[in-house]
C-alpha cells in the first residue's frame, strides 16, 4: 500500500531548540538559525529532478555500493515500523521493501516504511519512482510518504523499530535535536542507523578527496543539473560535519548505547549505530 501524508503547518513551524538569534552554518557560510531550513530546501528544490542521477555522476555509482551495504547491515525484519528520515527520493525505502517483501510470510504481519522528507519536492520524486517500481504494493509493506521534520517528528513516543537517515542530517539545523527526537520515536530495543559523509584520514586519499569536492562537485553540478550554488553547498556541508569519533559521540550523548561506526570506501562515507535500551 502506497500513501501520502502531510503535517499540519504549525508543526512544521515549531521553535527550534537552538536560541533564536542565533547563527550555524550553511556551507561554509554563517546564518541565522531561522533562515537555515529555508536556504537548505531552496537548494534540494533546484536539485530534486537531477538528484539520484547526480548521486550516480559525482559517485560513479559508488552510492547505490553504499546503500546497497548499509540496507545489508540492518538485517530488516517483517513485522516491524520503519522510519527512513530524509530519504524523499526512497532510495533506502525502496531497498527495504524489497527485502521485506522477499522475506514476508503469508501468514506473517505485515511491515511498515515510513519516508519522512522536509521537502516536497524530494517527496514528488520518491513518490513518483515508487508508482513506477512498484504499482500497487502488496498489503505485506505498508509504505508512506510523510513532509516533516526531523527536529519535530510526527510521531508518538517508541512507535517504531528502526531509524535510518541516510546522507541527510549534515543537512539539519539542530542535529542533537534530530538524535534526540529519534531516540524518542524508537522503541526499547530499537536502532538509530545513520549513513553519512565523514573524514578521510589517508595522507593521499584525504587532500584528493577534499579537493574533489571543493572544485569538481560545483563544477560537475552545473554541467549536469545546471546548479552550481547548490552543490557547493553540498561540497561544504560535507566538509563542515563532524568527524566519525565526533558524531559517534554526539548519538552516545542523545541516549544510544552502544554507539559504534563503520567506515565505506575509506571513510568517505561511514555507517552509524546506536540502541535505544
Amino acid at each position: 500500500m502506497l500513501r501520502r501524508a502531510l503535517l499540519p503547518a504549525r508543526r512544521m513551524a515549531r521553535a527550534l531548540s537552538t536560541d533564536m538569534g542565533a547563527t550555524t552554518h550553511f556551507g561554509s557560510r554563517e546564518v541565522p538559525v531561522e533562515d537555515k531550513a529555508r536556504l537548505v530546501g531552496e537548494v534540494f528544490h533546484g536539485v530534486a529532478d537531477n538528484y539520484d542521477r547526480m548521486n550516480d555522476v559525482l559517485s560513479l555509482g559508488v552510492h547505490r555500493c553504499w546503500k546497497d551495504a548499509f540496507v545489508a547491515a540492518l538485517h530488516p525484519q517483517p513485522g516491524a515500523a520503519f522510519l527512513d528520515v530524509a530519504g524523499g527520493t526512497g532510495d533506502i525505502a525502496f531497498r527495504l521493501v524489497d527485502r521485506l517483501q522477499a522475506a514476508a510470510r503469508a501468514d506473517g504481519e505485515p511491515s511498515a516504511v515510513m519516508v519522512l522528507d522536509i521537502n516536497s519536492s524530494m517527496l514528488k520524486v520518491g513518490e513518483e519512482r515508487a508508482a513506477e517500481r512498484y504499482g500497487a504494493l502488496p498489503s505485506s509493506v505498508d509504505l508512506r510518504f510523510v513532509e516533516g521534520d526531523a527536529q519535530n517528528l510526527p510521531l508518538p513516543d517508541e512507535s517504531v523499530d528502526q531509524y535510518t537517515i541516510a546522507f541527510g542530517i549534515r543537512n539539519v539545523t539542530d542535529i542533537p535535536a534530530a538524535l534526540r527526537e529519534a531516540h524518542r520515536v524508537l522503541r526499547r530495543g530499537g536502532r538509530f542507523s545513520c549513513l553519512e559523509f565523514s573524514r578521510v584520514e589517508a595522507p593521499i586519499v584525504g587532500p584528493v578527496y577534499r579537493w574533489y569536492n571543493a572544485t569538481v562537485l560545483p563544477v560537475a553540478g552545473h554541467v549536469v543539473a545546471g546548479d552550481w550554488a547548490a552543490y557547493q553547498y553540498l561540497a561544504e556541508s560535507i566538509e563542515r560535519f563532524p568527524d566519525q569519533e565526533t558524531f559517534r559521540a554526539m548519538i552516545a550523548d542523545a541516549g544510544f548505547h552502544a554507539a559504534t561506526y563503520s567506515n565505506y570506501s575509506l571513510g568517505i562515507v561511514a555507517a552509524h549505530d546506536g540502541w535505544k535500551l
